[in-house]
């Protein structure tokens, strides 16, 4: 097996989680997290551009599905990806599994919080100045493949359904 290679995927400035600001209740929310001069969202009814992965890979169908695609990224950014062979039952366990992360108590979450000039771990990502506006929000951030890129040392500090999910080869 080949020695780990060493990539960096940039640094973050490690700043308070927004749970914990939460609890002392600021009573208001932080300018750094405040974006005045941004639009507030437009929210519309509208259906999310789906893409179906086994056209795409259709001969029959690929040129259609391709441009549904390029639609999809093109005007909206995003689309929701159906008929990828992923189970059900495995996205739902994830979901539960990353839901039950979160849930955890802010001092095991703590755990796992970024190192310093890293961005893997819990915490927030690229922040770069203390200046720099942030998303009120925490994150969780592992990188999973290729395997060569993940990083054994938080291996232990993961629970348990993580340290499965992640060291399971991909097929």
């Amino acid at each position: 097996m080949e020695p780990a290679k060493s990539v960096s995927l940039g640094s973050s400035l490690l700043v308070p989680s927004v749970q914990d600001l939460i609890k002392t209740q600021l009573g208001v929310v932080p300018s750094r997290y405040l974006r005045p001069d941004q639009d507030q969202p437009i929210v519309f009814d509208a259906d999310v551009p789906i893409v179906d992965l086994e056209k795409l890979i259709d001969e029959a169908t690929m040129d259609s599905e391709l441009a549904v695609l390029h639609s999809a990224c093109k005007d909206w950014g995003f689309f929701q990806l159906v008929n990828h062979g992923v189970s059900p039952a495995l996205l739902e366990n994830m979901k539960t599994q990353v839901q039950e992360f979160f849930n955890l108590p802010m001092e095991e979450k703590q755990k796992f919080w970024q190192s310093p000039g890293d961005v893997e771990g819990f915490g927030h990502l690229f922040v770069v100045s203390e200046e720099q506006k942030l998303d009120w929000a925490d994150l969780f951030f592992l990188v999973t493949q290729p395997p060569d890129l993940r990083k054994p040392h938080l291996l232990p500090k993961l629970p348990l359904p993580f340290r499965h999910w992640r060291t399971t080869p991909s097929r």
